[in-house]
């Protein structure tokens, strides 16, 4: 498997490359050349099998044969054996053809650790095999940062630095980044918001000097193996309500795009999924996208779904890749566009290619609580309020009751626990394997949106350059 950059001036690369070096050198994320394609009958048989068998069956595709099967089948088997639950990502059935995902059994209880806990493993292992160390930087709306430092924390050929934005993550987020206590891993505390934190990031990777001395490296979903983990519950929760023999149905809480771009993959490459529908919040830059075909970027707004607070979606710009047939030119005239008036649009029959599969919904905060407050009524089912985005949006607008409706939670509520003790009165405990979060020391620095001052903090504590190799 080869990869190519959305903006098609970047060296096409292999899977080890592509995984190390996260952004392309073009400013460009690095995508399939093509997309590997699984006939009706292979999705049938993937019936029955285990989620880690799934998992196997769908990443070796775009792992090829940089990594033996054995191999990635230990890594699998270890990343979820870190999950709480046999089944890693179970469903839940919520009304008559309305399933819940649950993505929230891995350690820091959200979606991202389905992809975190197995990045750390494929970093610990090609960097072994090439006797290399990376410094990873990463930027975090809530979950990812956690999720990173989980899946990198204590492994000798790693240090992680992730940047955050001050005030504007949960109490239990950000404990979850800064109580820690390894020495590999630095918290930053940004004065800002998610999108002035992704844009330092994506500034430190085109800065090539500093890029290159530090061998950095990213674990956002800007890195193509993120979205390779998480096109497997795709899969596996299709299989299990009976595809490839009936169409599906996927309404994702979206902010990066990445979780429902791996649904729009799973689709690529076989799966029959008849929409995606994105959810947002009351920062709604994809819902007017899909609504319009104009992707223009507001202000950041502030709500109890910290997670989604987000106005330039990184991974969108797969999507438009494919929508501007795969043209990197293109696709960098647009993004040149957005950058310097923070607005592009496509055409109406891109739109219209878009929204053969895709729709979007937004909810606000009063809907978010009324939400989370009859889940709870109706069926005793405490969830987060990214969660009940999800689930409020696929209640609007069903275009077949028919086909079954999945929608992704995506974090455990006790990372909110003031959202759902706004809703319904009562405040969820943490799981066994966070007792203790609330009292143990936070370690962490906060700097200003500051290029020059974040670039200094990396250099001065990144080993790399401490031990010159």
């Amino acid at each position: 498997m080869r990869y190519v950059s959305t903006r098609g001036e970047a060296p096409v690369l292999g899977f080890e490359d592509v995984l190390l070096t996260g952004l392309a050198r073009d400013g460009g994320l690095y995508v399939p050349e093509s997309w590997p394609e699984f006939s009706a009958a292979e999705i049938r048989a993937m019936a029955g099998k285990s989620y880690r068998e799934i998992a196997l069956e769908v990443m070796m595709p775009f792992v090829g044969d940089a990594i033996d099967r054995p191999a990635m089948a230990e890594m699998v088997d270890r990343a979820y054996d870190s999950f709480d639950h046999r089944a890693v990502v179970p469903l839940r059935q919520i009304g008559d053809n309305d399933w819940l995902l649950e993505l929230f059994h891995g350690p820091t209880l959200a979606f991202k650790d389905v992809a975190m806990q197995l990045l750390g493993r494929l970093f610990d292992h090609v960097l072994s095999r090439r006797g290399e160390r990376v410094t990873i930087v990463g930027a975090t709306s809530g979950d990812t940062g956690s999720a990173a430092i989980e899946g990198c924390r204590g492994r000798d050929a790693i240090d992680i630095f992730i940047l955050y934005p001050h005030g504007r993550v949960s109490d239990i987020q950000r404990r979850q980044m800064t109580t820690t206590g390894d020495p590999n891993v630095h918290c930053i505390a940004l004065d800002g918001t998610f999108d002035d934190c992704q844009d330092l990031l994506k500034a430190l990777f085109n800065d090539g000097g500093f890029r290159d001395r530090l061998r950095l490296s990213a674990v956002n979903s800007i890195n193509w193996a993120r979205v390779m983990a998480q096109i497997v519950y795709y899969f596996a929760a299709a299989v299990r309500l009976g595809g490839p023999d009936r169409p599906m149905a996927f309404t994702v809480p979206t902010g990066n795009f990445g979780d429902i771009f791996a649904g729009y993959a799973a689709q690529r490459m076989g799966l029959p999924i008849q929409l995606l529908r994105v959810a947002t919040n009351r920062n709604d830059i994809l819902a007017r996208f899909f609504s319009s075909g104009d992707y223009r970027m507001g202000e950041v707004s502030p709500t109890m779904s910290p997670s989604m607070d987000i106005q330039i979606s990184s991974n969108f710009e797969r999507l438009l890749f494919d929508l501007c047939d795969r043209d990197g030119t293109a696709v960098h005239t647009k993004m040149a566009a957005f950058k310097q008036s923070g607005a592009f649009s496509v055409d109406p029959e891109q739109l219209a290619t878009a929204r053969q599969v895709f729709d979007a919904h937004r909810v606000d905060e009063d809907e978010t609580l009324d939400t989370i407050s009859e889940s709870y009524r109706a069926a005793g089912l405490l969830i987060d309020p990214h969660t009940a985005i999800g689930i409020k949006a696929a209640a609007v607008k069903r275009p077949d009751p028919t086909i079954p409706m999945i929608s992704l939670a995506t974090a455990h509520p006790a990372k909110f626990p003031e959202s759902v003790a706004r809703a319904v009165g009562l405040r969820p405990r943490l799981p066994a394997r966070l007792a203790g979060l609330l009292e143990r020391d936070e370690n962490r620095v906060r700097l200003g949106n500051d290029f020059d001052a974040v670039r200094r903090f990396i250099s001065d504590n990144a080993r790399i350059l401490r031990n010159g190799s």
